[in-house]
């Protein structure tokens, strides 16, 4: 039994609601007043128990949608000593949880019920256990080739600090000594191993949902239902292409909180992370689509920042706070670290976003001209690059009238998938489908050699006997990166 908040007047339940997801349900109880509520479960049969003190019912319960919940049948009457009781009639295991929530904009006094499920995945279809497998060795191998370079970065700090001091690094005045580098004895090629092919994997996250409705234009239009039907055409795109895989984040009406979504994609081995959304203004008249990028040093614009503390408020509607936490990365290098893995996320982000805005612009007005920049915490994630892209302002009645058009939300998902395709095509993960396909088009015209942790171009030109140029040109680089997995045409010298 859990206590809840204590009332100072009775409290009328004006209404319920109640939203189903994959894994778990939600339960929300408008109130005249806030109320004291305990809640239990009881065995033989399953239910749960919701008391409500001083407070009794004004709505019609046989009307809440239970398909697709843990809820069979839900019954209401005046229990012993004055009060409401909801008994929940349940058709499986759940872990609730339940807190209450203030008035805000949109709503009065709730109380929130959460029917958890235990082992249920929060998302349809999730991957596959082998090609989690396959995608958790490859982010080990990029993290332990992030961790090798941020060493060698830490390293040549430290020599030029001490070289800047003064310091000796000769043995005999014996201060500080580096040690001599060592010749690499020639090495045999490696052959390539068999490809492992996977799929591109891309989450899709629809904003808002469940009893947080986004934005709402003129006529009443909705942006979480906008913005779903926007999503599962973008899916089905996805799913279409080979060499792609589309993890819908939310697949129905209901609400999951901003770090929920990020961790979802997560546990999904996403490559990538696109929110969708349909925002609104203070003014009906501005319109167009917009892309944005993280921030590491705020907005870009007025109108960026507004629209992040809109989205990053939403969070709020859940009784949800926080953001991802890099406790896990290892504390002595975690600055490196950090610099290196966002600096890579954020260049990936970028890029991708110019290639979807130049797709969006084709049918569509821009708001923007450029991908902007700001903080919004549904893409604070270190090591997925992701966009947060407005298709359009839904409180310009034009603009609403097109984002309830079926034709123009397809227009609109074909064009952000084009340019998410645009950007793999030309940069496909090392193991992805993608990624073996482009490298059997190409003529062998040598040995190959596929990148381990730790290797770096230079260190690879020496091994196998080639100019560094020469091996850029056979493989098409430009710069220095190089990715683990990544496989190398070594051309004869």
């Amino acid at each position: 039994m859990v206590a809840g908040v204590s009332s100072l007047q009775a409290a009328t339940v004006e209404s319920m609601r109640l939203w189903a997801a994959p894994d778990h349900a939600r339960l929300v109880f408008d109130l005249t007043a806030a109320a004291n509520a305990n809640v239990f479960s009881l065995e033989n049969p399953s239910r749960l128990v919701i008391d409500l003190d001083e407070s009794h019912l004004d709505t019609d319960v046989s009307t809440l949608p239970l398909d697709g919940s843990a809820i069979d049948e839900v019954r209401t009457g005046i229990r012993d000593g004055g009060g409401l009781r909801v008994v929940l009639e349940l058709n499986r295991d759940i872990s609730p949880r339940h807190f209450t929530l203030p008035p805000n904009d949109q709503y009065g006094h709730r109380l929130v019920v959460d029917l958890e499920y235990p082992g249920e995945s929060a998302v349809e279809n999730p991957i596959d256990p082998i090609e989690a497998m396959i995608r958790d060795q490859e982010i080990l191998a990029q993290r332990a080739n992030t961790q090798a370079q941020a060493q060698a970065q830490a390293q040549a700090q430290a020599q030029a600090q001490a070289q800047s001091q003064g310091q000796s690094q000769s043995q005999e005045q014996g201060s500080y000594e580096v040690p001599s580098p060592q010749q690499q004895p020639p090495v045999e090629v490696q052959p390539a191993q068999p490809h492992p092919q996977r799929d591109i994997i891309i989450a899709i996250d629809a904003g808002h949902g469940g009893e947080d409705p986004g934005a709402i234009g003129p006529a009443g239009t909705r942006e979480k239902d906008v913005v779903l039907e926007i999503a599962r055409r973008l899916a089905g795109e996805v799913n279409g292409t080979r060499g792609f895989k589309a993890v819908l984040i939310r697949d129905g009406d209901y609400y999951l909180g901003l770090r929920q979504r990020t961790q979802l994609a997560r546990d999904q081995k996403a490559d990538f992370f696109v929110s969708i959304h349909a925002d609104a203004f203070t003014s009906p008249r501005p319109q167009g689509s917009s892309v944005y990028a993280l921030s590491q040093r705020g907005a870009t614009s007025e109108t960026a920042q507004w629209l992040a503390d809109s989205e990053n408020r939403s969070d709020l509607i859940g009784g949800v706070d926080g953001s991802l936490s890099l406790r896990d990365k290892d504390q002595v290098l975690r600055g490196v670290l950090l610099d290196l893995t966002m600096t890579a996320t954020l260049n990936d982000s970028l890029s991708i976003g110019g290639q979807v805005l130049d797709q969006l612009g084709r049918i569509n007005r821009l708001h923007k001209s450029r991908v902007e920049q700001a903080g919004f915490m549904v893409l604070k994630s270190p090591d997925i690059p992701s966009l947060l892209i407005e298709v359009g302002f839904i409180s310009n009645p034009d603009e609403e009238r097109r984002l309830r058009d079926p034709v123009h939300q397809r227009g609109l998902s074909t064009a952000i998938f084009n340019g998410l395709r645009d950007h793999f095509e030309r940069n496909p993960p090392p193991a992805s489908l993608l990624a073996w396909q482009r490298d059997n088009q190409r003529r062998p015209s040598g040995n190959e050699y596929r990148i381990q942790s730790g290797d770096t171009l230079s260190a690879i030109a020496v091994r196998h006997g080639v100019p560094v140029n020469q091996l850029k040109q056979a493989n098409d680089i430009n710069g220095d990166v190089i990715r683990v997995g990544q496989v190398l045409r070594i051309p004869r010298s």
